[in-house]
């Protein structure tokens, strides 16, 4: 009796002309996201690219292009003592703000998932005021309470500070929070108790490490959003503490106006504000494992 073979498999005809994409999509399906896509990036490019030419513009006049290219702006906004005095400024403000939120709300969030749940409700309220007020209610409000109650605090930097970290506190709550949350705090203060660990020894060595991503999450939102803020600033000092934000506005409010210099500094407000997203997401990737060092990466192998 003679063996049988099976024949291999017939494979589908290939369409001349016919293209592979992924998830058995064509091209008829995709050309509408591509295109939506392309012109949000436009949108998006197209502005940033016309302040850095502006910004290395010789002159730039009646052509689609400048005329010339040159760093001197560059260097004139870096040899401007003031321009360097009120960004050294701004960024220890930015610094300021972004360690005390910290420090106020990372032991708050701690005590409100292990010691009394019932506080998160205040503490969420209290977390969406900046986004239900303006900041210049909130900064006449200020005023409001300081001249009542202590009048030598208006017009300080102090006074700056305090408004800025309670408008950066919602930030900084929700990462915190989330990340607490996420790696389930309560459980592992339990566990570390079981084992003998004090408070001192479970926040230091099992808690912090654990949320980690979280804090520097927080801290870094925290910073970005004392860095920008211009509301506060007018109200509350003016330009007894000028700031860069403020500085750009009274840069073009005045009457001989450097727009040159005004779009250096707009890059470099850009950049900044673009490197805090950058390490956002590197931190907060895979649910900001990768910087949590007493976490393994594996979901399973947490309590």
């Amino acid at each position: 009796m003679a063996e049988m073979t099976s024949a291999p498999p017939m494979l589908p005809p290939v369409l001349s002309g016919s293209r592979a994409f992924p998830f058995g999509l064509n091209l008829a399906a995709r050309w509408p996201s591509a295109l939506i896509l392309t012109t949000y990036l436009l949108f998006v490019a197209i502005p940033i690219v016309a302040v850095i030419l502006y910004s290395i513009a010789t002159r730039w006049t009646t052509s689609i292009l400048p005329d010339g290219y040159t760093l001197a702006h560059w260097l004139e906004a870096a040899r401007d003592p003031r321009f360097v005095a009120v960004l050294l400024r701004t960024f220890l403000l930015a610094v300021a703000v972004a360690v005390l939120t910290v420090a106020l709300v990372t032991p708050a969030v701690y005590w409100q998932h292990v010691r009394n749940p019932r506080i998160r409700a205040v503490l969420s309220l209290l977390a969406g005021i900046p986004f239900s007020l303006p900041y210049v209610v909130i900064g006449f409000g200020l005023l409001k309470v300081t001249g009542e109650f202590a009048p030598w605090l208006q017009g300080t930097a102090g006074l700056l500070l305090i408004a800025q970290v309670s408008v950066a506190f919602s930030f900084a709550y929700w990462s915190i929070d989330a990340s607490m949350t996420a790696t389930n705090v309560v459980a592992l203060t339990e566990t570390a108790r079981t084992c003998g660990a004090g408070l001192f020894q479970t926040l230091r060595h099992v808690i912090l490490p654990n949320v980690s991503a979280g804090i520097v999450s927080g801290a870094i939102l925290a910073f970005g959003v004392s860095f920008g803020e211009l509301a506060l600033v007018q109200i509350l000092v003016g330009s007894r503490f000028e700031t860069l934000e403020l500085y750009m506005l009274n840069m073009l409010k005045s009457a001989d106006a450097n727009f040159n210099i005004l779009a250096v500094i707009t890059m470099i407000s850009f950049a900044i504000t673009l490197v805090l997203t950058a390490a956002v997401a590197y931190v907060s990737r895979d649910g900001g494992r990768a910087v949590s060092p007493g976490v393994s990466t594996d979901r399973k192998t947490r309590p």
